[in-house]
């Protein structure tokens, strides 16, 4: 099957690639984030290594995760548009998908800025728990993008 040419005529393929290369980006960051605040949970706040992990945390939010994300809202958009995909309803499924995990990812920041204040939960059970969710999310958008059930 060929793809449609839209408005990114010869740039399509390249779109594309850049679209999946900052889901892989933000994908792992997201797996890495929870995990960071995994071990950070436990540190005393206001310590040296609290500091430390404040600061790691940081960082992959501001120079990785979320400019990943912004990436991928812009070049799948760009995409979706191009391919006139709004009707399809596997893309309405992914579409939801993505919004869910993008909510995700604004929790996850918000945790960390919480962690950074010295907030320290008495367990980390829903921590491991939300750590799944990159995971799965990810799964269900491959399996709707390759396989498009519906």
């Amino acid at each position: 099957m060929t793809a449609l040419v839209g408005f990114l005529g010869a740039a399509y393929p390249w779109v594309k690639a850049a679209h999946l290369i900052f889901v892989i980006f933000w994908i792992a960051g997201l797996f890495m984030l929870p995990r960071f605040y995994i071990y950070h949970q436990p540190v005393a706040p206001g310590s040296v290594e609290d500091r430390q992990w404040i600061e790691r945390e940081s960082r992959l939010r501001r120079i990785i995760i979320t400019p990943a994300m912004a990436l991928v809202w812009i070049f799948g958009l760009m995409l979706a548009t191009d391919q006139g995909l709004w009707d399809q309803h596997w893309f309405q499924a992914k579409l939801a998908c993505v919004l869910a995990l993008s909510g995700y990812h604004g929790w996850a920041v918000g945790y960390g800025k919480k962690l950074a204040s010295g907030f320290r939960p008495p367990s980390d059970r829903a921590l491991r728990m939300m750590n799944e969710i990159p995971g799965i999310a990810t799964a269900v958008v491959v399996i709707l993008v390759i396989v498009r059930p519906f």
